[in-house]
């Protein structure tokens, strides 16, 4: 047992360390610049949590865990320093916590949360207790990781600030590679030899599954392939070892659709509670890794089924007087088309709204045109001001930036969350659709419509 303490303990990617900390017996202490739901749940759970950052909070810690959001200058860090404590990023943990597992490592630019997530709820419900550690709340669990007592070890594979290539992976899935993150790769090149030095850490005998529609993971399973390495692939458009065809939205608000193995002669029905075809790929890696690990396909599509998805992933939040309100985390141009065009497909005829609060200044300025081009699939989109995040705002480029560019028959640049949600009320009728993005706290404007909706003051306006 030792005395973790986590600097930006809040954080999706230290809250669920922590948690797995906590579970392992060991005493687990953190400090985040502000209270939430996270930080009082890792509290009710045993972790002592300080909101604010201050030298002292340190004491009695053997090692030091920090959050890539966090400074250098940072006043626990600098104590650490000079108490001589050992002060770790997430990539030279997390591997040290795989050791002598069977370690599955799901990494991409889009879908590698909700593809872990449900990987670790079929290794759950198939009784083998897993370990996980995902960078959500997975709704059918009520936690984002575990320390299970079985073999297998899902891993979350960031590739933000290169945290995957401190893992130890025996299984590695890589759902697709786009540009992202500006503020830690220059180029789209420099992004990919990390994705490739990531397959790298796979042993001889590993496996690699990728996703065949994806160019940038397909280079990268050819690749594999050519060093003698086993992969996978998985897809919607071309011939590959997992294919599924005939998807159709169904009345849980997800798919239905055929899934075939190999010869494309053998198939089952599956239907599943996520929302778009880009969930039906994530799917299908997620049998693939399965089948490796001991899982039969007509075993799991009762769990698929079950599995209710990712908090902040295409989450229902409510409907009210036939207003219905989605949250999504979507922060990425392609994750925010996928979304839509989610809705789109779940809610035909239905008018969308879409709240998208941009995150991060580098981000958005390196992707500014590719936002704008981002929304067909939205009648009218409201544009909050940018989310800095870690990032300070040196007035380079504005959310208004990306209104401007648009071309858009109903868009428009709203300042503060809070104005959003009265926009969003002036104009939105019984019978719309209102989606919120983004990796910030836009889940706040879906909150707040909910909760102003109940209003019947509010009601008799809208109806």
């Amino acid at each position: 047992m030792e005395h973790v303490h986590l600097v930006g303990i809040g954080g999706s990617g230290l809250s669920a360390i922590a948690t797995l900390l906590l579970e392992q017996g060991n005493i687990v202490s953190g400090s985040d610049s502000q209270s939430s739901q996270v930080t009082d749940r890792l509290a009710a759970a045993g972790a002592e949590v300080f909101i604010g950052h201050r030298a002292r909070q340190i004491a009695g810690a053997d090692v030091i865990l920090v959050s890539s959001a966090i400074p250098e200058s940072n006043p626990e860090i600098c104590a650490a320093q000079i108490a001589d404590i050992p002060v770790l990023s997430r990539r030279e943990f997390v591997g040290s916590l795989m050791k002598g597992r069977l370690g599955v490592a799901v990494a991409g630019t889009h879908g590698k949360t909700t593809t872990a997530a449900l990987l670790s709820y079929l290794l759950h419900r198939a009784g083998l207790d897993p370990s996980f550690i995902v960078g959500g709340l997975i709704t059918n669990l009520l936690t984002s990781a575990r320390h299970g007592s079985g073999n297998p070890f899902v891993v979350e594979a960031d590739e933000y600030d290169r945290m995957f290539l401190g893992l130890k992976p025996d299984v590695a899935i890589i759902t697709n590679i786009e540009y992202d993150h500006p503020d830690c790769y220059a180029t789209l090149a420099e992004m990919q030899n990390a994705f490739q030095e990531f397959t790298q850490l796979l042993p001889d005998d590993g496996v690699l599954i990728v996703a065949r529609d994806d160019p940038g993971a397909w280079k990268l399973g050819r690749a594999s392939m050519d060093r003698g390495l086993e992969v996978v692939t998985y897809s919607l458009v071309y011939e590959a070892d997992w294919r599924a065809a005939n998807i159709t939205a169904n009345n849980s608000g997800g798919c239905d659709f055929e899934v075939f193995r190999g010869d494309g002669q053998s198939g089952c029905s599956v239907s599943s509670r996520l929302a778009g075809r880009h969930n039906v790929e994530n799917v299908l890696a997620v049998f693939a890794a399965a089948e490796h690990m001991g899982l039969r396909i007509d075993e799991t599509v009762e769990w698929v089924y079950e599995f209710s998805g990712v908090e902040r992933r295409f989450d229902v939040k409510g409907e009210i007087n036939n207003i219905t309100v989605v949250d999504d985390y979507a922060h990425h141009p392609t994750e925010i088309r996928a979304t839509l065009a989610s809705a789109r497909l779940h809610y035909p005829g239905r008018c969308i709204w879409a709240l998208f609060q941009p995150h991060t200044f580098s981000r958005t300025k390196v992707m500014l045109s590719h936002f704008a081009s981002s929304f067909s699939d939205a009648d009218h989109v409201v544009v909050t001001d940018i989310f800095g995040a870690r990032e300070q705002d040196n007035a380079s480029v504005s959310a208004h930036d990306i209104v401007d560019m648009m071309e858009h028959p109903d868009a428009q640049h709203v300042q503060s969350l809070e104005e959003s949600i009265r926009v969003l009320l002036a104009g939105i009728r019984s019978g719309d659709v209102l989606v919120t993005l983004g990796a910030g706290n836009s889940n706040a404007v879906a909150e707040g419509v909910l909760e102003s909706l109940r209003d019947p003051r509010v009601k008799e306006v809208v109806l």
